[in-house]
């Protein structure tokens, strides 16, 4: 169950598709990873984290709408920043426990105001 500032949103309270929600398999929590790739380039953009609520809110009002864990809400991507994601596609991974996002990007995807959260190549040091 997630609340929303105060309001327990539960599935029988979402009107997310019960066929949909009967496949998403959850966190202890109640979260699915959502993976955020850019329509046009296929670039991954972010990680984020949706509940039955969110994965409603975002597939019948087109906005990408997630649960931030820091804050304890729903957040629409761009509510505050201005950088906007239209989904065109969400996806639900072979096990239901992942959700691929495509959306088109309006400035930013990352707090820290770069394009992509993954611009910070590791080092490989097996197989070179």
């Amino acid at each position: 169950m997630r609340e929303n500032r105060g309001v327990p949103v539960s599935d029988a309270q979402t009107s997310l598709d019960a066929a949909i929600a009967a496949r998403l398999k959850r966190t202890p929590d109640g979260l699915v990873a959502a993976i955020v790739q850019e329509h046009g380039t296929g670039e991954v953009l972010m990680l984020a984290w949706m509940d039955a609520e969110a994965l409603h809110r975002t597939l019948t009002t087109g906005r990408a709408t997630y649960w931030s864990r820091s804050r304890q809400e729903y957040w629409v991507k761009g509510a505050t920043s201005g950088h906007h994601q239209r989904v065109r596609k969400v996806a639900l991974d072979c096990d239901g426990d992942a959700l691929l996002v495509t959306v088109e990007q309006t400035g930013a995807a990352c707090h820290t105001g770069t394009h992509t959260c993954f611009s910070h190549e590791l080092p490989l040091e097996a197989g070179q």
